[in-house]
């Protein structure tokens, strides 16, 4: 990664703002731009360098991870240290302002920094600038989210040979994220969802300690971790003999999630994909249970910008990595979902989710 060229774009376009620096405490974002994976850190990004801020327990790391910013070890908290560091700035004489994440930064923090500097030293709230260069992932992020996805998939393999009736969801989710640690997984990107029967009908449907009924739907969402790189697949499977309206019910979702694939291309905006898996569902008389946005941008975090969702106006753009994923719903009966991951790239898109889609019953 070329954590120099990240920051210096940072920088090219703090220059077009209002901030002399930027505060950066997020640690995703952290992350992205000098290459720390530690739990504690802040740093500082300003027209004349970087510095980045930690505790004791880092400084070996810090030093060996750290990127284009000079490392400052402190034996208080980080906080503190920043407080230091601004508070011995020599004074400029229309003072200093400095961004802070909005989205992150706690009231409390910013006020125990507000009380540790100057004056001089103004605390502003900024937009989320870094997670706008963060939506366009380059060459190297895409081949490592490719990755992910690959040991995703394989993952999902492993569920299948034990998802069977009588087994509870919380059997499957175990066997699947063991496949995942012995695959190099860091670790899962969100708790594992097995949800069968009327609970496939909950969207976010954890694994729980109830059996697999036969003549069931089961959902399965799913995803890793790997090399900082997040995952996220859906599958839906049918356990027994599949009945006609189950079999309606799952065609349908799988012909809107297509229909949504088709759409997505550079220039097109988030909520025309949106609404190319609506137009499907409606059509099919399904539209009221489709009761969630159609995808979302996945990379460092499992749930990044843009979401692709009704009314969002952001335009999609090559090396913008979103996931499709469109369900319908039956309260007390059952649910079904299929995600894949896809990358924008200049001529539409390019699928990332190797498994099939045909509808499988087990």
């Amino acid at each position: 990664m070329d954590f120099r060229l990240r920051q210096k774009n940072l920088r090219d376009h703090l220059a077009t703002t209002r901030f002399d620096g930027l505060l950066v405490s997020h640690l995703p974002n952290i992350r992205y731009l000098c290459g720390f994976t530690g739990s504690a850190g802040l740093l500082l990004v300003e027209q004349g360098g970087s510095v980045f801020f930690t505790d004791v327990r880092y400084d070996i790391q810090a030093h060996q991870e750290v990127k284009g910013a000079k490392v400052v070890i402190a034996r208080k908290a980080p906080l503190a240290a920043l407080g230091d560091f601004l508070a011995k700035r020599r004074k400029r004489p229309h003072g200093l302002t400095i961004g802070l994440e909005s989205e992150h930064f706690t009231i409390a923090d910013r006020k125990r920094l507000s009380q540790l500097v100057p004056l001089r030293v103004r605390l502003k709230g900024a937009p989320p600038i870094v997670e706008r260069f963060r939506m366009v992932k380059d060459a190297r992020e895409i081949a490592l989210i490719k990755d992910a996805v690959a040991l995703g998939a394989k993952i999902f393999d492993r569920g299948l040979e034990v998802l069977r009736s009588g087994v509870k969801e919380v059997e499957v989710a175990a066997e699947m994220e063991l496949a995942a640690r012995r695959g190099g997984a860091e670790e899962m990107s969100f708790p594992t969802i097995i949800a069968s029967g009327s609970r496939s009908a909950l969207p976010h449907g954890r694994a729980s300690t109830q059996s697999i009924p036969s003549g069931a739907f089961v959902v399965c969402d799913f995803g890793v971790i790997l090399s900082g790189y997040c995952s996220d697949q859906t599958r839906t499977v049918w356990v027994g003999s599949v009945p006609q309206d189950a079999r309606r019910s799952y065609e349908a979702v799988r012909e809107a999630q297509q229909a949504a694939i088709e759409a997505v291309r550079p220039g097109i905006a988030v909520g025309e994909v949106d609404a190319a898996a609506r137009k499907v569902l409606k059509k099919a008389g399904l539209g009221r249970y489709f009761t969630h946005s159609t995808g979302h941008g996945v990379g460092l975090e499992i749930h990044e910008s843009p979401r692709v969702a009704a009314g969002q106006s952001e335009v999609l753009m090559p090396g913008m990595v979103i996931t499709i994923e469109p369900g319908v719903y039956f309260p007390g009966k059952w649910g079904v979902r299929i995600e894949d991951m896809v990358a924008v790239s200049a001529g539409g898109c390019e699928v990332l989710t190797p498994t099939s889609k045909d509808l499988l019953a087990v």
